[in-house]
């Protein structure tokens, strides 16, 4: 049994796709839903195909910018430690 839960208040849905099943929390009774894995497998693949996916020319743009962008941070950061640790050791008079 394949079961993707989802809270929504106090209403605990289960279910994948067009079929879903509830559970409230309550004293009362406890419905369970059964989920067709290789209906959930179809609809995932389905889904899958209305995606739009990058080219690989884009991918390795934007990895490119990810990795300058993380480059720069690093560094700006680690400028902005040094000072501040000149600072508190110009402070606190401790030889560096």
């Amino acid at each position: 049994m394949l079961l993707c839960p989802v809270l929504l208040g106090s209403v605990l849905l289960f279910g994948a796709g067009a079929e879903w099943g509830r559970i409230e929390f309550s004293v009362g009774s406890v419905m369970r839903v059964a989920i067709d894995p290789v209906r959930f497998v179809r609809e995932v693949r389905s889904e899958a195909a209305k995606v739009t996916w990058p080219s690989r020319k884009e991918t390795l743009v934007t990895t490119g910018l990810v990795v300058a962008m993380a480059t720069v941070a690093a560094i700006f950061f680690f400028i902005i430690d040094q000072i501040i640790g000149v600072g508190v050791r110009a402070l606190f008079g401790v030889a560096g």
